[in-house]
């Protein structure tokens, strides 16, 4: 695990996502445990303090699987966002998971159904903090 970092909003709306699914019982024990995990070794910053090649929520991310070369993009939403038609992946999705936090350039593992693949954070084509919208 690197140095991950969150902003402090997103830190905040995530957690509260947790519990309502917990609730709601809309996601697994492992899916949120895997996810809080990733949030409490995480960095904490104010928004406007966050580098703009950090993948955080809303952002549009370019990967490479590094076993195929194979790219792909897509926005990490909200769970009530999410929309695969659209690109849009839910937080709770494993692969936005082990993306949000870590930065371009950095090689994340997924887990898929073959076995453990790696993925490396080409671009980031958008992040809300970057354009000055602090409060997506």
């Amino acid at each position: 695990m690197g140095n991950l970092i969150i902003n402090r909003l997103d830190y905040t709306r995530i957690k509260e996502c947790i519990i309502d699914a917990k609730r709601n019982k809309s996601i697994n024990d492992i899916e949120a445990k895997e996810l809080v995990v990733e949030l409490n070794s995480a960095k904490i910053v104010e928004p406007q303090d966050v580098p703009s090649n950090i993948v955080t929520m809303n952002s549009i991310v370019k990967l490479s699987f590094l076993d195929s070369k194979k790219q792909v993009q897509f926005t990490i939403v909200y769970p009530d966002e999410a929309s695969m038609k659209e690109y849009r992946i839910s937080i709770f999705s494993p692969i936005a998971t082990a993306l949000i936090g870590y930065k371009v350039g950095d090689v994340v593992e997924w887990l898929i159904p073959s076995g453990l693949t790696q993925l490396r954070i080409d671009e980031i084509v958008y992040q809300p903090e970057a354009a000055g919208n602090f409060d997506l």
